[in-house]
């Protein structure tokens, strides 16, 4: 009998997501693939085998009767590295004052910069560690990473060069991504600003990231700027990914369209005809439902609109100082319970197609033979559990690359 690292067997539900290689729209994110009493094989770091009552001999072999196995969560947004917390907003939040009011009242991204500028990179190593450590105990076993806490080019590089050294020694696969293009600092002018992204930045840290993101929005980046700095990315091979209609409509989605993104997040603003063209070019629309919870906003983003439509639809933690987030149980907590998405739905929004809106969905996002073996046990008995049981952290068991964590 062939041996194998290690043996899973007996899951309650063994839920797959297979299907093709693709973002999953309308009904496939529906389907989970689900294998009851389902095996799974894992043998130098890839799947192995799966299926139903496999025999192998391994010195792992894990019970998980009871217990659903998954895919590992994939975080496809997030703002892992800065300096500072800002827990004196939440005062100014329950006064009723808004986003742009506490960045006028000296808290928001602003203040986060100057904590971040005036800390080493063994500072930001610390702390980023600290909050991966709680991503993958939770059960996020890969995540996209973004600079944007700089606003400088020093400061730009130490942020993206934190990154790649947390994804050099740290479990979790890290998918950098450039943000220079977060806000205006106060010591240049707008243009100013924009041109030092586009004739400095980004030739500087084209070999650091993997995508050019850009904060869209009323009173940051207007769309000809947006583009400006995105197509100047994409003259440097950097992806280009958008920050759209967050707070209006700034016909972010529709750009993001036309530049070829291969995702606009946020969307709680986004017009119809946006939407549709996003459906055309395939863009996967990444939705950040802590967002708005810890804005304590009214509207979020009409979830089943964008899926109904069409958009592959992706969820995220939008882990940052404002919406300090590192539990995807929760996003699809918040998905479930605040966008009306089903747990189906919020299961592929957080594996497969999170996987597809950084572009590793060949890799992970999915549990099939020859893909990386990042694994997730969960103490529950089915996915529905997921939303149902919350407060809690149903995580059991972490296997990163065929290693338990």
């Amino acid at each position: 009998m062939e041996t194998v690292d290690i043996l899973i067997e007996n899951a309650n539900e063994l839920i797959t997501v297979k299907g093709p290689n693709k973002p999953r729209t309308k009904k496939e994110m529906s389907n989970l693939s689900i294998i009851e009493k389902g095996s799974l094989a894992i043998k130098d770091g890839v799947i192995f085998n799966i299926g139903k009552n496999l025999k192998y001999n391994s010195e792992n072999i894990i019970d998980a009767s009871g217990k659903t196995v998954m895919p590992g969560f994939v975080d496809p947004h997030t703002h892992l590295v800065f300096a500072g917390s800002r827990e004196f907003e939440l005062d100014w939040k329950l006064k009723g004052l808004s986003y742009m009011d506490i960045q006028k009242k000296g808290g928001g991204i602003l203040y986060t910069v100057n904590e971040t500028r005036n800390s080493s990179q063994s500072e930001l190593l610390k702390q980023s560690k600290i909050r991966l450590d709680n991503m993958i105990k939770h059960g996020t076993t890969t995540c996209e990473a973004k600079s944007g806490y700089g606003l400088n080019t020093e400061t730009e590089i130490k942020i993206l060069k934190t990154i790649k050294e947390l994804n050099n020694s740290h479990p979790v696969d890290i998918i950098p991504t450039f943000l220079g293009a977060h806000a205006f600092p106060k010591e240049c002018s707008e243009s100013e600003y924009v041109d030092i992204i586009i004739k400095d930045m980004i030739p500087k840290i084209k070999n650091l990231a993997k995508f050019c993101d850009v904060f869209c929005e009323k009173g940051v980046f207007t769309p000809e700027q947006s583009k400006k700095i995105l197509e100047a990315g994409k003259n440097y091979g950097l992806v280009p990914k958008i920050h759209a209609d967050e707070i209006v409509d700034t016909d972010g989605a529709a750009l993001a369209s036309e530049i070829g993104a291969i995702s606009a997040d946020h969307l709680l603003m986004s017009n119809e005809d946006g939407l549709k063209q996003m459906v055309k070019n395939g863009i996967i629309g990444v939705l950040l439902p802590g967002t708005p919870f810890s804005l304590m906003m009214k509207d979020y983003a009409p979830a089943r609109k964008i899926i109904d439509i069409g958009v592959p639809v992706a969820i995220a933690t939008d882990l940052n100082p404002n919406c300090w987030i590192e539990n995807m149980q929760f996003i699809i907590q918040l998905a479930c319970f605040n966008m009306k998405m089903t747990p189906a739905e919020a299961i592929t929004a957080s594996t497969f197609n999170a996987a597809c809106a950084i572009g590793m969905n060949s890799k992970i996002g999915s549990l099939e033979k020859g893909k990386q073996a990042d694994i997730i046990l969960l103490n529950c008995p089915n996915h529905k559990f997921i939303p149902y049981h919350y407060g809690v952290n149903l995580v059991e068991t972490v296997i990163k690359k065929g290693i338990i964590i």
